[in-house]
């Protein structure tokens, strides 16, 4: 699964989550990092990324645009890295079988 971490998630998470998720990317090393929620928006679904997102824009936009591309809308409120990188870990199950779900294209964790 590729997973594309949103501009309000930190990068590290990329290095942190690769044995879990593979081909994981940033915005930022992207090139996206200023760009608009449709640019990452496009890019995603262009490249077959599921975006991770702390963000209720995304989840907006998949009302609005229909999916793929999928999101991973972490509710979490203000948490750090490490908790962030906890929840995608014990989500994985979930996430790999969102993923395959072709009638629902937002995932909420908490």
């Amino acid at each position: 699964m590729k997973l594309l971490f949103d501009q309000n998630l930190s990068p590290r998470l990329v290095q942190r989550l690769t044995d879990l998720y593979t081909d994981t990317s940033h915005v930022s090393l992207v090139g996206l990092d200023r760009s608009t929620d449709l640019a990452v928006w496009d890019y995603a679904r262009a490249n077959d990324f599921c975006i991770v997102t702390n963000d209720a824009d995304f989840n907006d936009l998949s009302v609005i645009q229909g999916f793929p591309p999928k999101v991973v809308w972490l509710r979490l409120g203000n948490c750090t890295t490490t908790d962030v990188e906890q929840v995608l870990r014990r989500g994985h199950a979930q996430i790999t079988a969102f993923a395959d779900d072709l009638s629902v294209g937002t995932l909420e964790l908490t």
